[in-house]
Formats: structure tokens, C-alpha cells, sequence
């Protein structure tokens, strides 16, 4: 069949290279917008037969560094949507917010993450930590088959075994995902939405912060950003330093109302936007940025609540930080183990930052330096990018044994190493 490649230089490469992070807009050799599992055929074919590096993505929320030279594949064409029972069968190029108005009426939800205009297949095979996380997990958990094109250019139907065990928290290094199917949880009732408190409080929330997530239910999902918003943002946070509180509860919002007191109780909101939500409102929860710019991120983790650590935080962040900084509550069923590479599923909190527009890299670079004693250099596999979009340590996002496991799986799948720019591990 004829490969629908696009060259550098024509609208339909840049179309295919085009995404939400404006500071990683790739520059391949070729690139194809593929419509049809036989696009991604063809094109992984034609990279096998050439001996030419493949990267994939959707919707372009992650870097791929170092991609000059090899073959893009852009599955943003690839849509469908097909609900069967408690199940979601998504096509590679779905976003969540293709997937939660399928799931609203029936009370069901899939997890997802804080942003649901991120592709929901690169998500999952990264992990996906979302708001209902602690309650149910994380979404690489709830994957139950996928469709993979592997480096030889051959289609695999693959639901059990040592591939599956990899891609379900072990990222894209193996084949192109063309179709995944996940598992949906039941939601009775969601309480959440944000409460934006003025930043000089940090201190006194953080500590208020801790103390709720020591012994908070699995029910409550709970993170605090803080950032001073752009002049443009809407009254009353335009121009403003805010932390913003977030908070999603599956269950009675009187129970929820009770959790929450004791944060309400460290400052008058400038914002209150917490209240009974759809399940197709989880986006408004983080009320994340939609709209493409220059990005750049930074995440670690820390295995417990640590006062030094908080110190260092409380250091970094003010009115002139030129991030966003936010500590997130992990734990409850994500630390549960099940039969995936996930990796470090022993933390308790998630340290991320994010400059909009992207930069000053070397700000966010030098914060993970002094953050170091407490992280161990550990970070979540979808939050490991580095602020300066350079590649990644594979050794940062997994335990050294999980690791050692991916390299054998990526020995028998791909030992060309043909797909290594999610994040580059070796075969072994």
C-alpha cells in the first residue's frame, strides 16, 4: 500500500507534528497521520525495512526528545469510542473527553487523569494518576486488552503475558498501540471542584494539608497548587499568587464537608468552586490549561510527609516563582500491588511543576537538586519528564528489578530498539 508520509516543509508534516507542548514540536524525517491500523502497518514496515527509530503520540502533552531522524506516527485519526458492558474499547488517538460523555449517563467513569484532553492511551501505558486514583487505582490497572503493531510490523491481540505485563505501566517502548480497552468504575456521587486561597497561606495549608492526607479515606483525593496567575486569568484569581486546593470525593458531600473543615478553616477563599460534579466535569476539578503553549515540566516523588522536604517547597515557591508548583496525596489503592509495571507504587506524594508558558528550565532543574535527599531522584513515569524536554533516566520512573523485567521484554520485542523515545530503556 502506498504510506501516507509527509516530508518536512509540506502543512501535512507539520499537521502531524503539531501538539499541546509548543516547546517540543518534533522534527522527524517523515511523518504520517495515520487513519487506519494499516497506516501504522505500513508505517512501522517501511521503519523496520529502513532501520529507522519510531516515536508515537496523540495529542503531543509529553516531549520526545531526540525524535530528528526517524519516522513520527500521529494517531490523533484514530477516535473511536465503543462502551461494551463495564468496558471502553478506545482507538490510539482518544482523549478522555472523547470517552466521558459515553460514560455520564450510565454512572460510569474511566480513570482518568486531571486533564482530559490528553490522549487516554499513552496515559494508561505510562500509568495514568488521576482524581479517582487512591479509590481505584491507576489506570494501567484497569486495562484489560490491547491491539499492538510490534517493531516486525505484526498485529498482536495481547490480554495476558510478559508483554502486557510492560505495557501496562511500562510506557510505548514496545509497538504502536492501536486500540486498548479499559475497565470502567461505577460512580454514585462526585464532590469536588477547587477552593483558591490566598498564597501567603501556604505555610499554614501545608500544614493542614498533611495532617489531612494522614489518615484520609481512599474516597478523598486531595492536591494543592501553587501559582501566580497571568494578568489574562479570570477575576478574581487574574494576577494573583493562589494555592489552589483540589478535591475529588466519591460519596456523600457531607462527608466530604467534614474532611474539608479543617482546610476551610486556614483562609477565606477567593474562589470556591466545589460542589456535586458530573462525571463529565472531572476537568474542571485542576482546571488544567487547554489551549497549546510552550511547556515545561518536572515531577519526583517522596515515600512519606516529611517537614524538611516541606521546607524546601515552602522555599520555592511565591509570587515571582515562574512555575506552578503542586504536592499531590497519593496512596490508597494506587499503592496496591498488582501484576504491571507500574513503578514506585510506595509513595505517598507527588511533587510536579509546569512553567506556562515553558521555562526557565534551569529554575525547576535546580528545585529537583534540593529536593533530592527526599526524592531519591525517583519519579511517576508520566510525570518524569525533564524541564529542559532533554531524555529521561528509565531508572528514575521504575525499581531496578522492574526495570531489569522491561529490558528482557523489550530484548524479545523489540531488540532493534525501534521505539525509544517515551522513555528510553535498552534491551538487555
Amino acid at each position: 500500500m502506498t504510506i501516507p508520509f509527509a516530508r518536512p516543509g509540506t502543512p501535512a508534516y507539520a499537521a502531524a507534528c503539531a501538539g499541546f507542548d509548543l516547546a517540543a514540536i518534533p522534527t522527524p524525517a517523515l511523518a504520517v497521520s495515520a487513519t487506519s491500523e494499516a497506516d501504522v502497518v505500513a508505517a512501522v514496515g517501511y521503519a523496520a525495512e529502513h532501520d529507522l527509530p519510531v516515536s508515537v503520540r496523540a495529542t503531543g502533552h509529553s516531549p520526545i526528545p531526540g525524535v530528528t531522524g526517524g519516522v513520527l506516527i500521529d494517531t490523533r485519526a484514530l477516535r473511536s469510542v465503543r462502551l461494551t458492558g463495564r468496558s471502553a474499547v478506545l482507538g490510539a488517538g482518544v482523549t478522555w473527553s472523547d470517552v466521558l460523555p459515553h460514560c455520564a449517563p450510565l454512572g460510569l467513569a474511566p480513570l482518568c487523569g486531571s486533564a482530559p484532553d490528553v490522549g487516554a492511551v499513552s496515559y494508561s501505558l505510562g500509568g495514568g494518576l488521576g482524581p479517582f486514583g487512591r479509590a481505584h487505582g491507576w489506570a494501567a490497572d484497569h486495562v484489560r486488552r490491547l491491539r499492538v503493531v510490534t517493531a516486525d510490523a505484526s498485529v498482536h491481540e495481547v490480554r495476558d503475558g510478559e508483554l502486557f505485563w510492560a505495557l501496562r505501566g511500562g510506557g510505548g517502548n514496545f509497538g504502536v498501540v492501536t486500540e486498548l480497552e479499559t475497565e470502567l468504575v461505577r460512580v454514585e456521587q462526585l464532590y469536588g471542584g477547587g477552593l483558591f486561597l490566598p498564597g501567603e497561606c501556604a505555610a499554614d495549608l501545608l500544614a493542614a494539608f498533611g495532617r489531612a492526607t494522614a489518615d484520609a479515606p481512599d474516597a478523598l483525593s486531595l492536591s494543592v497548587a501553587f501559582v501566580t496567575f497571568p494578568p489574562m486569568a479570570p477575576a478574581p484569581l487574574a494576577g494573583r499568587f493562589l494555592a489552589h486546593l483540589r478535591v475529588a470525593h466519591l460519596g456523600d458531600p457531607r462527608e466530604a464537608e467534614a474532611l474539608l473543615a479543617p482546610l476551610r478553616a486556614v483562609a477565606e477563599p477567593v474562589l470556591d468552586t466545589v460542589r456535586p460534579l458530573g462525571i463529565d466535569e472531572i476537568g474542571s476539578i485542576h482546571a488544567d490549561p487547554v489551549t497549546p503553549m510552550p511547556v515545561a515540566c518536572g515531577g519526583a516523588i517522596l515515600s512519606a510527609w516529611d517537614d524538611a522536604a516541606m521546607a524546601v517547597l515552602l522555599a520555592e515557591i511565591g509570587p515571582t516563582t515562574p512555575h506552578m508548583t503542586e504536592l499531590r496525596h497519593l496512596g490508597g489503592a494506587l499503592a496496591r500491588p498488582v501484576r504491571n509495571a507500574v513503578g514506585h507504587r510506595d509513595a505517598t506524594y507527588s511533587v510536579f511543576t509546569s512553567a506556562y508558558p515553558g521555562g526557565p528550565a534551569e529554575v525547576q532543574t535546580a528545585f529537583y537538586q534540593r529536593l533530592e535527599p527526599f526524592t531519591g531522584g525517583r519519579s511517576l513515569y508520566n510525570f518524569t519528564a525533564h524541564p529542559d524536554n532533554t531524555p529521561a533516566d528509565a531508572l528514575r520512573a521504575f525499581e531496578p528489578a522492574v526495570l531489569d523485567r522491561l529490558r528482557l521484554a523489550k530484548k524479545e520485542w523489540d531488540p532493534q530498539d525501534r521505539f525509544r523515545f517515551a522513555l528510553p530503556f535498552t534491551p538487555r
